[in-house]
């Protein structure tokens, strides 16, 4: 396990398929527990990841931790990746071509960690992962059930630093992933207990 996660790091590290490989400061994989049940996914790097090479560590990432605290959802339950590796110029949205380049590591990922729930967060995760023609508002908050996988689209925390208004609607989309990580947790700890049992 930790030689495949080893040899997907290097890949991505020195991955130049397309040209934002030319133009980044770091490579961002993800972070997180690596047999977490929970996924957390974004669109792309910002210019504060770029530079250290983590998901998640800029304003929007704050938000996203304050968000998971509430909800006592603990560090060992989530990993947290990007649909890009590399952040694109001025942060725009990923190209079809570059979210193409980038898809099969995020599948990788998801191979590896093996997560019960996938949050998609945002437009851009939810058009790769759910449905190219989704729009986040229609479908926000509905669960997805796709080849054992649970998946759930909500707001990108950047976005709820744009309009406040999404905070609430986001806070209950992540109350029903609290719910059933709960859920899956309880149903795990029956099946452990009867394994157990004489």
């Amino acid at each position: 396990m930790k030689n495949e996660w080893d040899d997907l790091e290097k890949q991505i590290r020195s991955c130049t398929k397309c040209p934002l490989g030319k133009t980044r400061t770091n490579a961002v994989t993800g972070r997180g527990n690596l047999s977490a049940p929970l996924m957390l996914v974004g669109e792309a790097p910002g210019q504060q990841e770029d530079e250290q090479g983590i998901p998640f560590v800029g304003a929007a990432g704050q938000l996203l931790e304050l968000l998971l605290e509430a909800l006592m959802i603990s560090e060992d339950k989530y990993y947290i990746a990007n649909i890009l590796k590399c952040r694109p110029p001025g942060n725009r949205p990923p190209s079809d071509i570059e979210a193409g380049f980038c898809l099969p590591y995020l599948r990788k990922q998801v191979l590896l960690v093996k997560p019960k729930i996938i949050v998609c967060m945002g437009a851009t995760a939810a058009k790769y992962i759910i449905d190219k023609k989704a729009r986040i508002t229609a479908i926000r908050g509905t669960w997805t059930e796709r080849k054992g996988f649970s998946i759930m689209p909500t707001f990108h925390p950047a976005a709820l630093l744009r309009d406040e208004s999404k905070k609430i609607l986001m806070w209950e989309d992540m109350k029903k992933v609290k719910n059933k990580l709960d859920m899956l947790e309880m149903v795990s700890m029956q099946q452990t207990g009867h394994d157990n049992e004489i």
